[in-house]
């Protein structure tokens, strides 16, 4: 699964690992479980979702 971020103040989608998804997860929610939280948000972006967590969004593929 490939994981595509982007901030909203930015006009790009990255291509993003998943230890860097974990780190932006972690700095973005820091009460949170960040593997927990990612295992959520890859269950979703396989739908085809956009999921948002504080200023970042999530996505399967650059939009």
């Amino acid at each position: 699964m490939e994981i595509y971020t982007q901030y909203t103040y930015e006009k790009r989608w990255q291509k993003t690992s998943e230890k860097d998804a974990l780190r932006m997860i972690a700095e973005e929610m820091p009460e949170t479980d960040p593997e927990s939280t990612l295992k959520y948000i890859i269950s979703q972006i396989e739908k085809g979702k956009i999921i948002t967590l504080g200023e970042c969004r999530f996505s399967s593929k650059p939009i």
